[in-house]
C-alpha cells in the first residue's frame, strides 16, 4: 500500500507538501498541487482519513437527523445531501429523531460525539433541547424543512409578517425549505373554483412550521375564494398516514362533510385514501382530493393526484451547500432560503384529464 512518503518521492515534493495539498493547510502553488494530485492517482494512494482529522481538526462528515427517513419527501431530500456532500468530499452519518424532542438530543450528542464538523437538521415540533446543545457546543448546523425562531406568529416561516416589515425574530442557524402557505392556497383556490365550499384540510404534526405554514395557507385560500373558516373542517393527521386515517374518518362524520379534501402531505395523502376507500367514497366522484408533496406513484393512482410538489432533492443540495459555507464563514449572518413549488395538475382535483405532450396534435 503507498503511503505518503511515495507519493512526495513521486511527486518530487516533500512530505509537508503532500500534507498540504491532502489538507488544505497552505496556499500550493497549482503545478506543484498538479504534480501531487497525479502522484496520488499513479499510486493508487488513499489518504488515512483519521491521522487527516487529527492535523485539520475536521473529519469531512456531515450527520443528518431527520425523522421517517422510509418517507419519499426525506428520501429524496437525503439523495440531494448525500450527491452534495459526496462532490464536495464528505460522508454522511444518518440518525432518526422520530420526532421526538428527547430522542433527538441523543441522536444529535450522538452524531456530535462521531465529531461530524456540522449538522443538518429536520428539527421536532420542541426543538428547545436541540437549539440548548448546538448552542452550548457550538455545532454549526443547518435546519430544513422545518423552520425555527421565525414565521411564527404570521406563518410565512420566512421572519417577514404580511406587511413586508422585518421581524424581530432572526434565526441563528442558517435554513433552508420549500414555499408551503403559497401552494396550499393555490390548492385551495383552485378546488374552490371548481364549485367546491365545503374544502378540508387534513394538516400535519402541530408544532411544526410547515404545519403553521399550510394551515395559514388554507386560511388564506378559502379568504381569497370568499369562503368562510370552519374550525371543525380542520383536522390534524399528525404528519403520518394512520393519523390522517384517523382525521379524514371525522371530517367524513361530520354532520354535512366537506366535497373536497387537501391533504398537507404525502403521508397523510396515503392515509387518507384508506379512509375514503374504507367508506367506499370514490376520488373525485364523490369527493375531491389534492394533496401537499408529489412522489414518484401518484401519477399512477386512479384517479391521479393532484399534487404540489417539492424540490426535495435541491433542498437536500442546499442544505449542504449551506453548511459549508457556515465551515467556511462561521460569524456571517444567518440565512433562511425558500425553493418554489411546482403545481402538478392532474385529475383527483375533478378535472378532466389532459392530453400528454405526445398526443398534442395528433389525428383523432
Amino acid at each position: 500500500m503507498a503511503t505518503m512518503v511515495d507519493v512526495a518521492k513521486n511527486a518530487g515534493v516533500s512530505v509537508a507538501t503532500v500534507s498540504h495539498v491532502l489538507n488544505d493547510t497552505r496556499p500550493v502553488l497549482p503545478h506543484t498541487r498538479q504534480a501531487v494530485l497525479d502522484a496520488i492517482d499513479r499510486l493508487g494512494y488513499t489518504p488515512n482519513t483519521l491521522a487527516r482529522s487529527l492535523v485539520t481538526s475536521r473529519t469531512r462528515s456531515i450527520g443528518l437527523a431527520v425523522s421517517a427517513i422510509s418517507n419519499p419527501y426525506f428520501t429524496e431530500i437525503l439523495q440531494g445531501v448525500e450527491a452534495a456532500a459526496l462532490e464536495h468530499g464528505y460522508s454522511l452519518l444518518i440518525a432518526d429523531p422520530h420526532d421526538d424532542p428527547v430522542h433527538e438530543r441523543k441522536v444529535v450528542q450522538l452524531l456530535h460525539e462521531r465529531r461530524v464538523d456540522g449538522m443538518i437538521v429536520a428539527p421536532s415540533p420542541d426543538p428547545r433541547e436541540l437549539l440548548a446543545y448546538l448552542g452550548r457546543h457550538e455545532v454549526p448546523a443547518v435546519f430544513l424543512d422545518r423552520l425555527i425562531g421565525v414565521g411564527a406568529e404570521d406563518g410565512q416561516g420566512d421572519g417577514t409578517p404580511p406587511d413586508g416589515t422585518h421581524s424581530a425574530a432572526v434565526p441563528r442557524h442558517d435554513q433552508i425549505c420549500a414555499e408551503s402557505a403559497e401552494p396550499t392556497t393555490r390548492l385551495v383556490t383552485h378546488l374552490a373554483e371548481l364549485g367546491h365550499r365545503r374544502i378540508a384540510l387534513v394538516a400535519g404534526l402541530p408544532g411544526l412550521s410547515t404545519t403553521r405554514e399550510r394551515i395559514a395557507g388554507y386560511r388564506h385560500g378559502l379568504a381569497a375564494a370568499g369562503l368562510p373558516y370552519d374550525e371543525r373542517l380542520l383536522a390534524h393527521g399528525d404528519s403520518e398516514a394512520a393519523g390522517a386515517e384517523r382525521a379524514t374518518d371525522a371530517l367524513l362524520s361530520l354532520a354535512v362533510p366537506p366535497t373536497a379534501l387537501v391533504t398537507a402531505n404525502n403521508a397523510m395523502t396515503i392515509g387518507t385514501l384508506r379512509a375514503l376507500r374504507e367508506r367506499g367514497l370514490s376520488v373525485p366522484e364523490d369527493i375531491a382530493l389534492c394533496c401537499f408533496d408529489d412522489f414518484a406513484w401518484a401519477d399512477l393512482f386512479t384517479p391521479r393526484l393532484t399534487a404540489i410538489a417539492q424540490p426535495s432533492k435541491e433542498i437536500g443540495a442546499q442544505a449542504v451547500r449551506l453548511l459549508l459555507d457556515r465551515l467556511a464563514a462561521p460569524d456571517r449572518p444567518a440565512r433562511t432560503v425558500r425553493l418554489a413549488c411546482a403545481f402538478v395538475h392532474r385529475t383527483s382535483c375533478g378535472c378532466p384529464e389532459r392530453p400528454t405532450p405526445s398526443e398534442k396534435g395528433t389525428d383523432s
